[in-house]
């Protein structure tokens, strides 16, 4: 088997905790921003980055009611959503100058909702060179950024 040494990873390790409850939930209610990676919060909303992000900048949009249900959203809950996924979208265009995005909803396990009962939009910066060899022959992804210089990257934008 090979290995990947990445020892600045275990600060991370180490706080990660089964957690009761939603977990977006619980970060919303909390009042560490920066600690949390929310970057902004709305009246309905709230955008905070993903702790198992795909590309560096891969965050998420989230209406701040707990719902699994996008049909319930009320026409205010979609306006500030949409608001910020467009604010996302510039702050990563600005701090990050991707060549491209993937943004979209997993509704349902099957549609491969990592989380259920919680439903959010996911905004993934792409960049031409962003897979490599890695994924491809050791299924292994390597993220080249930190979320917390991320969310300072982002922040300013908000």
């Amino acid at each position: 088997m090979d290995r990947l040494w990445a020892p600045w990873r275990i600060k991370y390790v180490l706080s990660v905790k089964d957690e009761k409850g939603c977990f977006l939930c619980n970060k919303l209610r909390e009042n560490d921003d920066e600690k949390n990676h929310i970057i902004a919060r709305g009246k309905y909303s709230f955008v905070i980055l993903n702790i198992y992000p795909y590309n560096p900048g891969h965050l998420m949009v989230v209406p701040n009611r707990h719902t699994a249900d996008v049909t319930s959203l009320s026409s205010e809950e979609v306006e500030e959503l949409y608001g910020f996924l467009g604010k996302s979208v510039f702050a990563i265009d600005k701090s990050m100058h991707p060549d491209g995005y993937n943004i979209g909803m997993n509704l349902g396990k099957v549609a491969g909702a990592g989380v259920e009962d919680h439903i959010h939009i996911h905004v993934v910066p792409r960049w031409s060179a962003d897979t490599n060899f890695m994924p491809v022959i050791s299924d292994t992804k390597v993220i080249a950024e930190s979320n917390d210089e991320v969310y300072r990257r982002l922040k300013k934008f908000f």
